[in-house]
């Protein structure tokens, strides 16, 4: 549902809501019985956030009204009061409204209740979140990003104190965070129990959607659900907007469209592409993403935020072709990463693009080798396929970045996760094989919530050299549950007036690991 509204309406309208509240939220008293009531089951999340417009999110436990109030203070002194909408069965009784004709650089605090569809005078008590939108002029800009979250058997051990990651981000209070794909682990059921290396107990919350591989479309919403128990990601969702990508994990571990699990049998449902359909609804119903009208079920996507950033979120799974032997020595159908649709919108975008920086966010890295196969380590997951002259996927990215340096355009760093370990890359084309580039950066950062690996060979193709790594060492292993601390993230700062990009790679604990900041150039 869109809603469009008056600014000057907006900034002036008497508050319709009655009492102020704070951050925390209020009680709203009935008159009804308490089981008439509806209640909010996951709290309320924004994203999509642009100098406009914003998409913002609650869920009910039953069919009912979700009526919202948006404001420019917390207290709601002046606030407008948003016609309601319907939440049904039929999406999980969740539901989703996008924001309108809102003022540019402006904290807007909303607040989410529902109502009974019969009577109502039985409402929940409501939820307030908060987000900001996109500057028009000039101004310090801070996100972050990460990725990764509940994966490989490590979910929510309240005894450890939850996904305590997100709690460290939210303390920054960033304008918005990135989140770059495995916002889900639907392939990855959890115990009750996992052992830990050290030998000590982790004790996970568990549900009836998180037992087994996810198939059906409930199994996969129970997954976004699951997450949205944890505390520290509760109060992270309400207190900023979140720009969403997926990876593998929202279906099933390295999935590419077409593939049929002959030989997996967790899974009665053997159409990659059928689960992926479900999955990709489950996506969009339970986060706060954007609609495409031309497009249902769109994951790429750009966000101007201001005169001083632009960023061009990417879609590294729907559009690819098998994970093969990534080899060919030509541009065919089966070397698709990107696709030739999302390639040429990419290019157009950043060539249209006015601001300063262009942030690429993309799911996975460039230049390091992801194996499909690692036992054979015959067939690929990623773009890389190993040292020597562009081959297979790496065809899309040589177009890319010689377009990149042919238009003359500025400015450009990768952003991503994937790897459940954090790193800074700073490509090279002195030190590459293919040379027809400009030099760049990419930072990897992640898990935010999941088990931590690494490192991954790289590929010289692109001539990327490693500045800067944090991983697990060989005696610690592979697979460290979070609470040995190597949980990953990263912020970004844009100074106003220098329009310097300073990156922070951090930790759990909040240390800074490594930063550099770039100076930003003009043509």
């Amino acid at each position: 549902m869109t809603f469009r509204l008056s600014r000057r309406k907006f900034l002036t309208t008497t508050a319709t809501a009655g009492a102020a509240s704070t951050m925390g939220g209020f009680f709203m008293p009935s008159i009804s019985r308490a089981a008439d009531r509806p209640v909010i089951t996951h709290g309320v999340q924004s994203g999509d956030v642009t100098a406009n417009t914003a998409c913002i999110w609650g869920r009910a436990d039953r069919a009912s009204k979700m009526v919202t109030e948006i404001a420019t203070t917390e207290g709601f002194k002046n606030s407008v009061r948003i016609p309601h909408m319907n939440v049904v069965p039929q999406r999980d009784f969740a539901g989703k409204l996008t924001l309108q004709d809102l003022p540019a650089g402006q904290d807007i605090f909303y607040k989410i209740h529902f109502e009974n569809l019969d009577d109502g005078r039985a409402s929940s008590e409501p939820l307030i979140g908060h987000f900001r939108t996109a500057p028009a002029a000039k101004r310090n800009i801070r996100f972050g990003w990460s990725g990764d979250t509940a994966g490989q058997g490590w979910g929510i051990d309240e005894d450890r104190g939850g996904m305590k990651t997100y709690a460290t981000v939210t303390k920054h209070n960033p304008d918005f965070f990135i989140h770059s794909g495995d916002t889900i682990y639907a392939d990855g059921p959890f115990e009750k129990q996992a052992k830990m290396p050290d030998g000590d107990v982790w004790k996970n919350i568990t549900t009836e959607h998180t037992g087994k591989v996810a198939e059906t479309i409930d199994e996969f919403r129970g997954n976004y659900k699951y997450n949205m128990l944890d505390k520290n990601v509760l109060e992270f969702n309400r207190m900023m907007p979140v720009y969403y990508q997926w990876d593998d994990h929202e279906v099933l571990n390295n999935w590419y469209p077409g593939e049929m699990l002959t030989g997996d049998d967790r899974y009665s449902e053997k159409s990659v592409s059928l689960l992926a359909s479900r999955a990709n609804r489950a996506f969009r119903e339970m986060l706060p993403i954007t609609e495409f009208d031309t497009e249902p079920g769109r994951v790429y996507r750009k966000v101007s935020y201001g005169p001083s950033l632009e960023i061009f979120f990417l879609d590294m799974r729907t559009y690819r072709g098998p994970n093969d032997a990534n080899d060919s020595p030509v541009p065919t159908n089966g070397t698709d990463f990107l696709g030739r649709t999302q390639i040429e919108w990419l290019k157009r975008s950043l060539l249209n693009s006015k601001a300063t920086w262009k942030v690429i966010a993309a799911d996975m890295p460039i230049g390091m080798i992801v194996y499909d196969d690692w036992k054979s380590k015959s067939t690929f997951e990623n773009l890389a396929n190993g040292d020597g002259a562009p081959k297979g996927r790496e065809l899309e990215i040589v177009e890319l970045l010689r377009f990149i340096k042919s238009a003359k355009i500025n400015n450009t760093v990768w952003l991503t996760a994937d790897v459940h370990y954090t790193a800074a890359h700073y490509y090279d084309p002195n030190k590459a094989q293919f040379q027809d580039f400009e030099p760049f950066w990419e930072f990897v950062s992640g898990p935010l919530h999941a088990g931590t690996f690494g490192p991954q060979d790289m590929d010289n193709t692109f001539g990327p050299q490693v500045k800067f790594t944090k991983h697990p060492s060989k005696e610690q292993g592979i697979n460290l549950p979070p609470s040995f601390g190597m949980q990953f993230f990263g912020l970004v700062d844009i100074d106003a007036d220098t329009e310097q990009f300073r990156v922070s790679l951090r930790d759990v604990a909040d240390e800074e690991l490594y930063t550099v900041t770039l100076d930003p150039v003009y043509s």
